[in-house]
């Protein structure tokens, strides 16, 4: 009886602590080359990561609502155009995961301000949220200036790219 007791007992602690085991977590690892350059290219509505000239992955993008042109201020709709850092993470995104970049840069600031507008804020590289939005080529523009991608794939992007890494974002 007392050899039963301790077989359930301990089935019964390690089906518990199973229980409590952490799910499939979104902060991914990565232990590949180095990304030394995020490259956007609006057109082809992808995202390139490289290491030096080498692509080490692709990714097909959604941009912002009006995705043909240079952003000039809020709520134009358009992803900027330009050099660019990657310069901070949110893991705490509505959009799954999300890596900041610099915008808006002083000249961006003071061509809004030039017609009296705010240039915008708040862009990022990031998932697809709570909405689950599929990357159609019907759907594929939504945000208000940001770069989608899937959720897999931020989380790859997020364990990829360290902050500081440069991103060029090309019409």
């Amino acid at each position: 009886m007392i050899v039963w007791l301790g077989r359930s007992f301990a089935i019964a602690l390690i089906l518990g602590l199973a229980a409590c085991a952490p799910r499939d977590s979104k902060f991914k690892t990565y232990s590949g080359p180095e990304v030394t350059q995020v490259v956007v290219n609006k057109g082809a509505r992808q995202l390139l990561l490289y290491n030096g000239e080498t692509v080490l992955k692709a990714y097909r993008i959604g941009l912002g609502n009006e995705p043909v042109g240079d952003k000039q201020f809020e709520g134009d709709g358009k992803t900027p155009e330009g050099n660019f850092i990657i310069d901070r993470r949110n893991p705490n995104s509505q959009y799954h995961l999300s890596v900041g970049i610099d915008y808006p840069q002083p000249e961006d600031i003071a061509a809004a301000a030039a017609v009296g507008r705010n240039p915008g804020s708040d862009i990022f590289v990031h998932g697809l949220g709570p909405e689950g939005r599929v990357l159609s080529k019907q759907e594929q523009d939504w945000t208000a200036g940001c770069i989608a991608v899937t959720d897999d794939e931020i989380e790859e992007i997020y364990a990829m790219v360290k902050d500081g890494t440069p991103i060029l974002i090309t019409p």
